[in-house]
């Protein structure tokens, strides 16, 4: 029974890890890919039949309905990751899934957040915040924003894996939990423990400049990059001791790789010295 259920939970959270992977290539699309090329390539207001001032724009029923559907779905996955963080909901669930706890909250996160992009409506009538179209900028500006946007969700990703990435996915729980080594976070040091309570969203400047470095700024990305900005504000509140852990931190790994690197060149410059001794026996 024990290597049924072991096996029954690394299915589940295999299984999830796929889903919330695929989520986040799908995320990477939606909040980058198609706002810098498919907004960036729409005609000039002088080719639109129609171009409506702001105020016209706000009185239009089609675009109230919209701003309102985004507002709603941009309020559902808000509440949804805020309040399966809290210590009651968390509690909750940790009773009713046990060790797929972790797995429940990335995965209901992510079932959200499919929501939120299956269901967002473009407004194209209104009025642009900003928008490039004049040459040169807008040949080379999107550019500069697409390798921009890549540099930012790199890093993003950087830090993800410096933050233990099995262990945000749920599979390290999962893994640990078959082996019996119980749960990683009990394992982790009190600065570790208290830094994660705090940090709730570790990729906070990089995640401001893939919300806002944009060739167009369009009414409704207007509105999903001020509330996801508020949101990213409010729940910010890292101080000074967890700056130094992630500092401290962030010089381990960095030790880390020097020493791979050098050892590797140590390894390669004694190849090199041998392989010449060889060709002459």
């Amino acid at each position: 029974m024990a290597v049924v259920r072991s096996a029954a939970l690394v299915a589940v959270s295999l299984a999830n890890f796929v889903f919330v992977s695929w989520s986040a290539a799908e995320f990477v699309a939606f909040v980058s890919l198609r706002q810098i090329y498919r907004e960036s390539r729409r005609p000039e207001p002088a080719d639109v039949h129609v171009h409506m001032e702001w105020q016209s724009a706000f009185r239009d029923t089609k675009i109230q309905q919209a701003l309102l559907c985004n507002l709603a779905l941009l309020a559902f996955f808000i509440l949804q990751h805020s309040l399966m963080a809290t210590e009651t909901v968390r509690g909750w669930t940790q009773a009713c899934f046990g060790v797929l706890q972790r797995s429940v909250y990335v995965f209901c996160t992510s079932a959200f957040l499919q929501l939120l992009m299956r269901y967002w409506q473009p407004i194209h009538a209104a009025p642009f915040l900003w928008s490039v179209s004049r040459e040169p900028w807008i040949s080379c500006f999107p550019l500069v924003c697409f390798i921009i946007h890549v540099i930012a969700w790199l890093i993003i990703f950087s830090i993800i894996l410096i933050f233990d990435y099995a262990e945000l996915m749920g599979l390290k729980q999962v893994y640990y939990c078959c082996l019996a080594l119980g749960d990683p976070m009990v394992l982790k040091s009190q600065k570790a423990q208290r830094l994660y309570c705090h940090l709730r969203h570790p990729v906070f400047l990089e995640f401001l400049v893939i919300l806002w470095v944009l060739p167009s700024l369009s009414l409704d990305r207007l509105l999903l990059s001020t509330t996801l900005t508020l949101y990213m504000i409010c729940g910010h509140s890292l101080d000074q001791q967890d700056y130094r852990y992630l500092r401290s931190q962030l010089n381990k790994k960095f030790e880390i790789f020097s020493r791979e690197e050098s050892a590797y060149t140590h390894l390669t410059a004694r190849n090199g010295v041998r392989e010449p001794t060889e060709h002459r026996e």
